[in-house]
């Protein structure tokens, strides 16, 4: 049997993280296809192996309609099948317990239209991040959305997902670099448009120079590294990988 490639491999999760949003109408479905496809986090995530299989406690603070749900149960269906893993990837997490927690009733509702029926079945919460319950986890994701509230909420948020991450967690948070004026401004525009686009109102943002981001988190009790995470975009993106630091 030749070994799959992982282009191969990511077409087919491709396709079977965004089948089911084909429920919810053309919108909800072209808009997982296009940020499947085009935004580099999610294919670097799997190929960086950041997202490891003890990873089975998942909180996405600011889901959407439930992409994330829906390519870690692409990924679990693709490791379960014989010669469909790539050899060079990390094995995934199996079984996972989802939480997606989101302010925007729209995308909460698109989301259950869409894989409320995944097994074990995803939890959507429709709550402000600032005041939502975060449940024990092993993994919290936060991608392009704290810098929608103000420098102290932002740490605030930080605090409860340190709190609520158990032995070996990791906090991974997508933020944009305001130490790069010109590709955090496209960054912004482009936020605000997609917000718009989505139905949503347009709200004021706060960004963080990169190196302060990283000295609130390991203030806050994370060891944190960068990874650029824009590539093939006109963005400063930059993901946080925080694990939190062993006792001693």
């Amino acid at each position: 049997m030749n070994p799959v490639s992982t282009d191969a491999a990511w077409r087919q999760i491709h396709e079977h993280a965004t089948a089911p949003y084909r429920k919810a109408g053309q919108f909800a479905w072209h808009f997982a296809r296009g940020k499947l496809g085009r935004d580099p986090v999610f294919r670097g995530l799997v190929e960086r192996g950041l997202i490891g299989a003890h990873h089975r406690r998942v909180v996405d603070i600011g889901c959407g309609q439930g992409l994330f749900a829906s390519l870690l149960s692409a990924l679990g269906t693709m490791q379960s099948r014989p010669g469909a893993w790539p050899a060079a990837w990390s094995a995934a997490p199996a079984a996972i317990r989802y939480t997606g927690i989101e302010l925007m009733p729209k995308d909460v509702a698109r989301a259950q239209a869409s894989i409320g029926h995944l097994q074990p079945a995803p939890e959507f919460v429709c709550a402000d991040m600032c005041r939502a319950v975060l449940p024990p986890s092993d993994l919290v994701v936060i991608l392009d959305v704290l810098h929608y509230v103000d420098l102290e909420a932002q740490e605030g948020v930080l605090r409860r997902v340190r709190d609520a991450l158990q032995p070996g967690g990791r906090l991974l948070l997508r933020v944009g670099d305001a130490a790069s004026r010109r590709g955090f401004a496209i960054s912004q525009w482009v936020d605000r448009t997609v917000t718009r686009i989505r139905g949503h109102r347009v709200s004021p943002t706060w960004g963080r120079p990169l190196d302060d981001w990283m000295r609130l988190l390991e203030r806050l009790g994370f060891k944190v590294h960068s990874i650029p995470m824009s590539a093939g975009t006109p963005f400063a993106n930059v993901l946080l990988v925080a694990d939190i630091k062993e006792a001693g």
